[in-house]
């Protein structure tokens, strides 16, 4: 019986190979009108080109084949953007075209590639979730309303940093960051305060959970490039992404089926959260909208909220400290900046960003060097297209290498220099119409959150940067830091950054007091 299964098992996979060398051969008709692009292996064409890191190794290619490339990895027809005159193309003038998500298999775990903002298809569910968002979360009257929220935040997370450097010595910046941020969102969200702090059980498994979902996001999945497999789960990605959803899921459930029993006892507060107008939404059918928004997807967009909002801004920051404590002289100018602006008896607040010129480039050129989403969320062409001047099938997957982008000198002197100052005096900025500059994406599937992730990377790294002194543990110097990286969705630094802290003496009765 055994062998029978293992014999069955094998005759399917080499059934599947067959079906897919025969289509390879017939897959475009014309193949002199794709992009350039290096030659494939046959059944799995350019996959050995990926490598450990596939936005370096499609950078590399892109300097041989060009801005716009050409690669197949197995069943999927892939084209690479690399350069800023290819991507204004891209989300200037054939946006629509590109719209959709190509969803892997990791993302499909749960229906978030149906439910999610970022990962739903095009069309008029991701329309009325855009717009939810953009008017009712994201607008600059709500952003704007919250203002206090963050900076109560703000201050927790000083007082963390207090507490666990005194305790251990030194703190890892991307867990403590990473908490503080998900209390901002789920304040915004669902009106509560400070629901899990370091000191946690609940808070490290939190934070692990998100680490992990994010790494299967993002991990190479033979299922992914051989569909004939998926049932096969070959990897083991999608059982070990379900098994790494379930705390970030059961988070975001917890909350809603709370709120949902709290409505259904009469229990309804005057001011409306984001959970309120989820739960209350009517929708317009004659738009193609759902007349509601069903629970399981609003405790998907819930999980969305706190694993992009904590992931990104966590590793931004981590990635500036970093760059920070290897560059001395730009972090005293920084400070001398806050200590100008801001001075020394207070603390930073929203409204000294607009101010604070060299924090602002701070963040800008950590974003270059470091955005936080390297690929981007892969788009899929929804029809054949023309694009510049190539000819573009149905469902092929789209990579915009942001990472690549930001580090062409093309668009950039110095690229690969940590240099805050080039976004001195200059209008380039990361909402999308400056093209050499793109680390949330544009277009239409530009990142939702962009006003509120620029809000809270400025005031908490100017935070951090005005009410303490840094340095790196015993042992390690700028010169030697690493500053490898892991990639997943999200670009994290390999080593975690630990670094030793200690209060600047003007602040430490203000921090103390928190």
């Amino acid at each position: 019986m055994e062998w029978t299964l293992t014999y069955t098992i094998w005759s399917c996979i080499w059934l599947g190979v067959a079906i897919l060398f025969m289509k390879e051969k017939f897959l475009v008709s014309d193949k002199k009108l794709l992009p350039p692009g290096p030659p494939g292996w046959p059944i799995i064409g350019n996959l050995l080109d990926l490598g450990g890191a596939p936005h370096h190794s499609l950078m590399s290619l892109s300097k041989k084949y060009g801005p716009v490339i050409w690669l197949r990895f197995g069943a999927v027809n892939t084209m690479v953007v690399s350069s800023a005159d290819a991507a204004m193309e891209l989300f200037k003038n054939h946006d629509l075209t590109f719209a959709d998500r190509k969803t892997n298999e990791a993302m499909k775990v749960g229906g978030a590639d149906q439910g999610s903002i970022s990962l739903c298809e095009y069309g008029p569910y991701w329309r009325m979730l855009r717009r939810i968002c953009a008017t009712e979360l994201f607008s600059g009257k709500r952003i704007k309303d919250t203002e206090t929220l963050r900076a109560n935040c703000t201050d927790k997370l000083k007082k963390w940093i207090c507490e666990e450097g005194q305790k251990k010595g030194s703190i890892e910046i991307a867990r403590i960051v990473a908490l503080g941020s998900f209390n901002v969102i789920i304040n915004a969200t669902l009106s509560k305060d400070n629901i899990i702090d370091p000191q946690s059980k609940e808070g490290t498994e939190f934070v692990s959970s998100i680490n992990r979902v994010t790494e299967f996001f993002g991990k190479p999945n033979v299922a992914d490039f051989f569909p004939f497999l998926r049932w096969l789960d070959p990897q083991g990605v999608k059982k070990n992404i379900e098994r790494a959803i379930v705390h970030p899921l059961n988070f975001a459930t917890g909350f809603v089926k709370e709120r949902i029993l709290q409505r259904q006892s009469g229990h309804i507060t005057s001011r409306k959260d984001f959970l309120d107008v989820m739960l209350e939404f009517q929708g317009n059918e004659k738009d193609g909208e759902p007349t509601k928004i069903s629970e399981e997807n609003i405790n998907l967009l819930i999980m969305e909220l706190f694993i992009s909002s904590t992931d990104s801004t966590s590793n931004t920051i981590e990635w500036a400290m970093s760059e920070l404590l290897r560059n001395p002289n730009i972090m005293r100018n920084v400070q001398e900046e806050l200590d100008q602006v801001v001075g020394q008896n207070r603390k930073v607040e929203e409204s000294d960003i607009g101010k604070l010129h060299y924090l602002q480039a701070v963040v800008k050129e950590t974003l270059r060097l470091h955005p936080p989403g390297p690929l981007l969320v892969p788009r899929r062409a929804r029809k054949n297209t023309v694009f510049m001047g190539y000819s573009i099938p149905k469902e092929t997957q789209v990579l915009v290498n942001v990472w690549a982008i930001g580090r062409d000198p093309v668009s950039w002197d110095d690229p690969l220099s940590f240099k805050p100052e080039r976004f001195l005096n200059s209008s380039v900025d990361f909402k999308g119409q400056h093209f050499q500059f793109l680390p949330f994406g544009g277009g239409r599937r530009i990142c939702a959150g962009i006003l509120l992730a620029e809000r809270i990377l400025h005031l908490v790294l100017g935070s951090l940067i005005h009410s303490f002194e840094w340095s790196l543990e015993d042992g390690i110097t700028p010169e030697t830091m690493d500053m490898m990286e892991s990639l997943g969705i999200v670009l994290r630094k390999a080593d975690p950054l630990r670094v030793k802290v200690k209060e600047r003496m003007v602040l430490m009765n203000s921090v103390k007091e928190i």
